[in-house]
């Protein structure tokens, strides 16, 4: 099965893959790679600043103490990007997952901001769900009747109901809070920055047109 993945999906498998490794090894040498709240070094000097290309390296790193993290984003990566890279094509799929990716981690960064300033700083974020989610979304607004089985527990579903039931739960878990330490409105901003995205490939509301072009009438 690994040699029929398509390019694409397949590198992000082996990145992620290596950089775990890496972060087992080195521990937390890779801190820098982290997603860090934008000035949290100005209230704790411990922590790491923000870099910019943390927007985009956060995704390839996962918790070393919590493999589950790790292989389920790879398996959704599997499961939902491969059909979407068969479908698009390797440069379409590539700049939609890492849209993603992005969206979340600007997502992210505004909660952090907020939450400091509330007094309620947050550490760094790490992990590729927010790409993972994006491709959730993707998946279930081009395969919208494919029937997909949840793991936990094993439901078979459309994937439409699939993409508005993951949305709803994040919803809920981020406004409430009853879920710390998971970055839920990363998963809600890789979600949106994906709609956004296919919206404009799609020429759609809030891009192009409204709708088709009203007839002229001819007095």
């Amino acid at each position: 099965m690994f040699s029929r993945l398509p390019p694409v999906a397949k590198a992000l498998l082996i990145a992620n893959g290596i950089a775990f490794l890496l972060q087992l090894m080195l521990g937390g040498a890779l801190s820098p790679f982290e997603l860090w709240p934008i000035g949290l070094d100005q209230y704790n000097p411990a922590a790491t600043p923000f870099m910019p290309w943390q927007l985009v390296t956060y995704a390839f790193l996962h918790d070393p103490s919590n493999l589950f993290h790790l292989l389920f984003n790879m398996l959704a990566l599997v499961m939902f990007g491969s059909p979407l890279e068969y479908t698009w094509g390797s440069k379409r799929f590539a700049a939609y997952y890492f849209t993603c990716v992005i969206g979340a981690a600007l997502c992210q960064l505004a909660v952090g901001w907020w939450a400091m300033s509330q007094g309620n700083p947050a550490g760094p974020t790490v992990g590729a769900s927010g790409g993972v989610f994006g491709l959730l979304l993707a998946y279930g607004m081009l395969f919208p009747n494919q029937r997909v089985m949840l793991l936990f527990p094993p439901i078979p579903m459309k994937a439409r109901t699939l993409v508005i039931a993951y949305g709803v739960i994040e919803l809920l878990l981020g406004v409430s809070g009853a879920q710390p330490g998971v970055a839920h409105f990363a998963h809600l901003g890789g979600m949106l920055f994906g709609w956004l995205l296919i919206r404009y490939w799609r020429g759609q509301p809030p891009f192009g047109k409204r709708g088709p072009p009203r007839p002229r009438i001819v007095r």
